[in-house]
């Protein structure tokens, strides 16, 4: 399978690094300095590829989404604070005949936590007596705050919660490649779930999953989508 990067940051060098062992070809790196066009050199330099992966930054959102479109080449975004044009993405992806995944965290196990944080919130907001909150730390670099993982956690919480406030604490310091914490409070006790990444390599791991996933679908499409697919036919 052949893929093209669209950012090279710390993200992109990782993704070509962890690729190969995919079978995966790196093919192409568009930059700042050498954007994403659907020009003819591109074209060229593109043939055959079947997926793009959006690590660049929120600003060329848009315009990377409809330089794939006019490629016909599927997409996988995990820009940084991306989530903020989720709404002009869908309406693009859905009037064209590409395939997009998107998410705010790539790796697998976030997923899974995802899933545990829902089942979770089901059985304690059923009590009044607990309530709900997430922490969460980043390396100094990152630079939205809360991170699109925080805001999908508190969107669960809130889901089962309802009108209860979630608050967020988020940390931006040191080197920190991501922990989140859901704590559910009460005079007696807490229960806390928590998800550490130790390095980034995971998140590098499940974009490469939603490329191959994304292969010949159309529809835009969030990761634990995939997940939840692949686990479905896993279990089938």
């Amino acid at each position: 399978m052949k893929i093209a990067l669209v950012g090279y940051g710390k993200m992109g060098h990782l993704i070509e690094e962890v690729a190969p062992r995919h079978d995966i070809e790196v093919v192409a790196h568009f930059t700042k300095d050498h954007p994403l066009r659907a020009d003819e050199p591109t074209r060229q330099a593109l043939t055959g590829t079947e997926a793009l992966l959006d690590f660049s930054a929120p600003d060329t959102f848009q315009q990377n989404i409809r330089a794939a479109l006019a490629l016909s080449i599927n997409l996988v975004v995990g820009t940084t604070g991306g989530h903020k044009y989720l709404n002009e993405a869908r309406k693009i992806v859905d009037a064209s005949n590409i395939g997009m995944v998107y998410g705010s965290n790539f790796s697998v196990g976030v997923n899974i936590f995802y899933k545990i944080v829902e089942r979770s919130a089901e059985l304690v907001s059923a009590l009044d007596s607990y309530d709900p909150f997430i922490e969460e730390t980043h390396h100094k670099f990152k630079r939205d705050a809360p991170s699109g993982t925080a805001l999908m956690l508190q969107n669960i919480l809130s889901k089962e919660f309802g009108t209860r406030k979630i608050p967020v604490t988020s940390i931006r310091a040191g080197f920190v490649p991501g922990t989140h914490a859901v704590s559910y409070d009460s005079t007696v006790d807490t229960i806390l779930l928590q998800h550490t990444a130790r390095s980034r390599e995971g998140f590098a791991e499940g974009a490469l999953l939603a490329a191959k996933w994304i292969v010949n679908r159309k529809g835009i499409y969030e990761f634990r989508e995939v997940l939840d697919s692949i686990l479905a036919r896993s279990n089938s």
